[in-house]
C-alpha cells in the first residue's frame, strides 16, 4: 500500500453519524487487512502522520474517530484519547533519557568496524528495510477471568507482559500502565460486542417468528374471507377460527418474553453485568428459511396485577386469540384516539363478560366462543410494526459493524504511535491478538444483516432490492451551498427592510403611548406574532447546530426520519425568507397608513398575510418542505387531542414550546376574532375585548398549553405507571393557578389579588426551577464528581452550566412584570410586553439544549442507540 492509499484512509470529513458501511468496510480493508510483513513494510516506508504538523489538509484520526463513532456507545469504544496521554508520558520519559545521554560525557572511541560488519549492512541482506526496532518487547496472554462469564468468549481476557519486566523501556511503569489500559480496552470492546451481538441475534430470531405468525395469520384471514364468500351463514371452519381468550380464562402472565427483552434492552443490563444466560451456539445457527413452527417461547407465570396494571395492559392493545391451534396476544400500540376508545370499550366489555360468567357459573367459560374480528387493518398494523422493527434491527447491526471497524482502526493507530515513540516492535505482536479476538473474528452480525436484508426484500419489497434499500439504507440529503447563499441574501434583505420599517415607524410616531390606536391594536399583533414564532424557530436552528456540534443525537431522540428532517441551514433559510416577506409587507402597509389610506382593503393586509402563511402550512403540494410541515401539524394534532394519543418525546417537547408562546396564541385568537367578525371593516378593534364569550375565550387560551402538557403527564403516567409524571403534572397545575391569579388581578387590581399573585407565582416558579435543574437538566447532583452538576457533561467548561442556571432563574422571573408594570421610556406597553415575551422564548431556546443533552446522556448511559419497536404477536400459555 502506498502513501496515496494512506491519505485516502485518513481524510474523511467529520460527520454527525457513522459512515455508510460500504465506506467503513472499504476503509477497513485499505487500512489494515494485510499481512504483518506488509504492514511492517508500510510502516517503515511511510512517514508517520504527525497530528498538527502536516502540510496537507488532513483530518486528525482522533477527530475522525470521534466524528464517526456511535454517540450513544461512546463509553464502549476504545478510549483512544487516554491511550494517547499514556503515550505522551512515554514520550516525555524518552525525551528525558535522550537529554540525560546528551549531557553525559562522551563515550570512549568505538572500535573500528570490521569487514564482517560492513557486509551485514548491505541492503540486499535486509529485504524489509534496516531499522533498529527491538523485537519481542511484549507477550500477550489469554486467560480466564475470575468469576467466569465476566469477559468475552466464556470469560476470556487478555493480559500483556513486558519482556524483562519493562527494563527495556525508559519508563517501565508507564509502559506497563499503557499495556494494562490497552488490555482493559480490548477486553471491554470484546465484552460489549459480544453482548450487543447476542441481543441483536435474539431480536432477529424473534422477528423470524413474528414473520411466520404474520404469514399464517394472513393466510387465515384470506381463507376466512374465501370461506365466508362460499359458505352459508352460520357455518364455521374451525381450522381458521379466531376466538377471544379473556384474561380470567387463560392468560398466563401479562408480561411476555418479548416485553421482558425490550425492558432488558432499555435498561441494558447486559452491558453492565455478566451475561445472564443463553447458548451462543444456538444463537449462531441462523437458518436461511423461516422456522417451521414459528412459535414464540412460552411465557412464564407471573404474579397477578392490580386494577391499574390491568387497565394499562388493556390500553397497550393486547387481545388474546387462538388461531390455527396457537394462543396469541396481539399487541397493537394505542397511539390514536380510535384505538384508545376501542381499548377502553373492550376492557369494559371484558369486565361485563367476566361478571356474567361468574354469575352464570362459568358454563361457557371453556368454549371461547366469542368471535374476534381479525381484519386486514389489524394485519396491516402488525405488518407495519414488524417492518419498523426490521429496519431498526438493520440499523443496529450497521452500528455494530461500525463499532468493530473503528475500534480496529483505533488499535492500529495507537500501536503505531507506540512503536514510533519507543522504537519497539509491539504493533505486529499485539495486532495479531486483536485480529484474532472475538469482536474481529465473529461473523454473526454480517450473516444476520444478510438475513434481514433477504427477509425484508421477500416480505416487504416484493423482491425489489432497490426498494428495500430505501428503507434499510436511506440516502442522506446533502446540504447545498445554494441554501447558504440564500440565507445570506435574505438576511441582508431583512435587515434593510427592518431598518426602513423602524425609520418609517419613528417618523409616523408609532409604538409610543400617543401612537395610532387602531394600528397598534390590529396590525402590530400580526408583526409581534410572526416575530415571536420565527425567533423561536431561529433558536431551534441554533439548537440543531449546537446539538450536531456536540454530537447530541437529536434525530434519534425525536424519532425524525433522517432523509426528511430539517437541517439547521434549512431552518435559518425559512426564518430569513419568512421574516423578509413579513417585514416587507408590513413596511408597505405602514407606508399606506402613513399616507392616509385606511380603506377595508388596506386594513385587511395584515390578515391576508396571516392567511397566506396558514395556507402555505397546509398546502398539499410537495413544495416548501411538505413532509416537515405535515409532521408539525400532526404533532399539534397530537397535542390538542393529547389524552387520546400516545405521548412521545417530540409531542411533549413541542407542548413545552407552546407553554412559552402564550402571547402568540392570544394574539392569534384576537386576530381570528377581529377578521372573522369583520371588525376590520369598521375598525372596531375593541369588539373582541368587549364581548364576554370572546373575552373568556382569550382567558382560556392562556390556560390551554399548560392544560395540554398536564394531560400529557397524565397519559404518560397511565401508560408507564411512573409517579414522576404525576409530580410533573403538579408543576403545570401550579402554572395554571398562577395564570388564573394573574388574569383575576388584571380585572381587579386590589391588594388581595396582588398578594395572591405573588404567593402563587413564587411557588410555581420554585416548582418550575426545581424541575428544570434537577429533572429536565439532570443537574444539582450533590454526590456527583462534578459538584452541583452531574457526572457526565458534554460541555467542557463547567462554569457554563452555572451561568445557564443563573440565566434560567432570571428569565423565570418574568412574571414580575405583572406586579411592577415596567415602562421603557415612552414606548407603548404592548412593546414592553413583546420584549418580555421574547425573553421567555429565548429562555425556552436556551432550555432546549440542556434538556436534550440530559436525554442524550440517559440514552448513552443505557447504550440505547436504536429504537426498540414493540412486536405485535406474543404467544401465551393456557391454564
Amino acid at each position: 500500500m502506498d502513501t496515496t492509499a494512506t491519505t485516502i484512509c485518513c481524510s474523511h470529513a467529520r460527520i454527525s453519524r457513522p459512515l455508510p458501511m460500504a465506506t467503513i468496510e472499504a476503509h477497513y480493508h485499505r487500512c489494515y487487512q494485510f499481512s504483518p510483513a506488509a504492514r511492517r513494510r508500510k510502516q517503515e516506508g511511510e512517514e508517520e502522520e504527525d497530528e498538527g504538523s502536516r502540510a496537507a489538509p488532513m483530518v486528525k484520526f482522533s477527530k475522525q474517530f470521534e466524528g464517526q463513532l456511535v454517540p450513544e456507545w461512546k463509553d464502549a469504544f476504545v478510549d483512544y484519547w487516554q491511550l494517547k496521554k499514556d503515550i505522551k508520558r512515554l514520550q516525555a520519559a524518552e525525551a528525558e533519557k535522550v537529554t540525560a545521554v546528551s549531557s553525559s560525557p562522551p563515550p570512549p572511541a568505538a572500535a573500528p568496524v570490521t569487514a564482517a560488519q560492513w557486509v551485514m549492512r548491505l541492503p540486499f541482506l535486509h529485504p524489509h528495510g534496516h531499522h533498529h526496532k527491538e523485537h519481542g518487547a511484549i507477550q500477550v496472554h489469554r486467560k480466564l477471568a475470575s468469576g467466569g462469564g465476566g469477559g468475552a468468549v466464556a470469560g476470556e481476557v487478555y493480559e500483556t507482559e513486558l519482556a524483562g519486566g519493562g527494563a527495556g523501556f525508559p519508563d517501565g511503569e508507564a509502559a506497563a500502565a499503557f499495556f494494562a489500559r490497552l488490555d482493559e480496552q480490548l477486553n471491554k470492546v470484546n465484552r460489549f460486542y459480544e453482548r450487543k451481538e447476542a441481543e441483536f441475534v435474539e431480536r432477529g430470531e424473534s422477528l423470524r417468528r413474528q414473520l411466520q405468525i404474520l404469514a399464517d395469520l394472513k393466510a387465515a384471514v384470506v381463507a376466512e374471507q374465501r370461506r365466508g364468500s362460499r359458505s352459508p351463514p352460520g357455518s364455521e371452519d374451525p381450522s381458521v377460527s379466531c376466538s377471544i381468550l379473556h384474561g380470567d380464562q387463560s392468560l398466563r402472565g401479562a408480561c411476555d418474553p418479548e416485553q421482558e427483552g425490550q425492558e432488558k434492552l432499555t435498561r441494558d443490563i447486559t452491558a453492565r453485568s455478566p451475561d445472564a444466560a443463553g447458548d451462543d451456539d444456538q444463537l449462531l445457527s441462523i437458518p436461511q428459511e423461516l422456522g417451521d413452527s414459528g412459535r414464540l417461547g412460552r411465557t412464564r407465570e407471573s404474579e397477578a396485577d392490580g386494577g391499574g396494571s390491568k387497565l394499562r395492559t388493556a390500553l397497550s392493545g393486547g387481545r388474546a386469540i387462538t388461531c390455527q391451534g396457537r394462543s396469541l396476544r396481539i399487541n397493537i400500540p394505542v397511539t390514536t384516539p380510535t384505538r384508545t376508545v376501542t381499548a377502553i370499550r373492550e376492557l369494559l366489555f371484558d369486565d361485563k363478560l367476566s361478571q356474567s360468567r361468574r354469575s352464570g357459573g362459568g358454563t361457557n367459560g371453556g368454549k371461547c366462543g366469542d368471535k374476534l374480528s381479525i381484519n386486514k387493518r389489524k394485519v396491516h398494523q402488525a405488518e407495519k410494526m414488524i417492518r419498523g422493527a426490521l429496519v431498526e434491527l438493520y440499523k443496529g447491526l450497521g452500528y455494530l459493524k461500525t463499532y468493530r471497524s473503528l475500534n480496529m482502526m483505533a488499535f492500529v493507530k495507537i500501536l503505531k504511535k507506540f512503536d514510533k515513540v519507543t522504537a519497539k516492535e509491539a504493533q505486529s505482536i499485539y495486532l495479531k491478538v486483536v485480529e484474532s479476538s472475538y469482536f474481529n473474528v465473529s461473523d454473526k452480525v454480517i450473516r444476520l444483516m444478510d438475513d434481514v436484508d433477504e427477509l425484508f426484500v421477500r416480505h416487504f419489497a416484493d423482491g425489489d432490492k432497490r426498494k428495500a434499500m430505501k428503507y434499510l439504507k436511506p440516502n442522506q440529503r446533502e446540504e447545498s451551498h445554494t441554501t447558504t447563499f440564500f440565507i445570506g441574501l435574505f438576511t441582508g434583505g431583512f435587515l434593510a427592510l427592518f431598518i426602513g420599517y423602524c425609520i418609517m415607524a419613528h417618523i409616523a410616531g408609532m409604538y409610543t403611548q400617543q401612537s395610532n390606536k387602531v394600528y397598534m391594536a390590529t396590525s402590530y399583533p400580526v408583526l409581534s406574532m410572526f416575530s415571536l414564532f420565527f425567533l423561536h424557530l431561529f433558536l431551534y436552528g441554533c439548537n440543531i447546530f449546537m446539538w450536531r456540534k456536540t454530537r447530541i443525537n437529536y434525530t434519534f431522540i425525536f424519532e425524525f426520519t433522517p432523509t426528511k428532517e430539517l437541517k439547521y441551514r434549512d431552518v435559518f433559510l425559512i426564518c430569513t425568507t419568512s421574516m423578509t416577506i413579513v417585514i416587507g409587507v408590513m413596511f408597505a402597509h405602514l407606508t399606506l397608513i402613513v399616507k392616509g389610506y385606511s380603506s377595508c382593503a388596506v386594513q385587511a393586509i395584515p390578515g391576508a398575510l396571516l392567511l397566506v402563511f396558514l395556507l402555505i402550512l397546509v398546502c398539499p403540494f410537495n413544495i416548501l418542505y411538505r413532509s416537515c410541515r405535515y409532521h408539525f401539524l400532526r404533532v399539534i394534532r397530537n397535542i390538542i387531542l393529547t389524552p387520546f394519543y400516545k405521548v412521545v418525546m417530540v409531542d411533549f417537547f413541542m407542548a413545552d414550546q407552546l407553554c412559552s408562546q402564550v402571547p402568540l396564541l392570544r394574539s392569534l385568537e384576537y386576530l381570528a376574532c377581529y377578521y372573522i367578525t369583520s371588525s376590520y371593516k369598521t375598525q372596531d378593534y375593541g369588539y373582541c375585548t368587549r364581548v364576554k364569550h370572546f373575552r373568556d375565550l382569550a382567558y382560556a387560551v392562556s390556560f390551554l398549553p399548560y392544560y395540554w402538557r398536564a394531560m400529557q403527564c397524565a397519559r404518560r403516567w397511565f401508560d408507564e405507571g411512573d409517579i414522576n409524571h404525576i409530580v410533573n403534572l403538579g408543576k403545570y397545575v401550579s402554572a395554571m393557578l398562577a395564570a388564573g391569579a394573574k388574569v383575576a388581578y388584571e380585572n381587579d387590581n386590589s391588594a388581595g389579588w396582588l398578594s395572591l399573585v405573588v404567593i402563587v407565582s413564587s411557588v410555581a416558579t420554585i416548582y418550575q426551577l426545581y424541575w428544570d435543574f434537577v429533572k429536565d437538566w439532570g443537574l444539582l447532583q450533590f454526590n456527583s464528581k462534578n459538584p452541583w452538576l452531574r457526572n457526565d457533561l458534554i460541555l467542557r467548561q463547567k462554569y457554563i452550566y452555572f451561568l445557564s442556571m443563573g440565566l434560567n432563574l432570571i428569565l423565570r422571573l418574568a412574571w414580575l412584570q405583572t406586579v411592577i408594570h415596567p415602562n421603557i421610556g415612552s414606548l407603548d406597553s404592548r412593546v414592553t410586553l413583546f420584549f418580555l415575551a421574547a425573553l421567555e422564548v429565548i429562555r425556552r431556546g436556551h432550555w432546549n439544549f440542556y434538556r436534550l443533552e440530559n436525554e442524550h446522556l440517559n440514552n448513552a448511559g443505557k447504550f440505547r442507540a436504536v429504537k426498540v419497536v414493540p412486536l405485535p404477536f406474543h404467544e401465551v400459555e393456557e391454564d
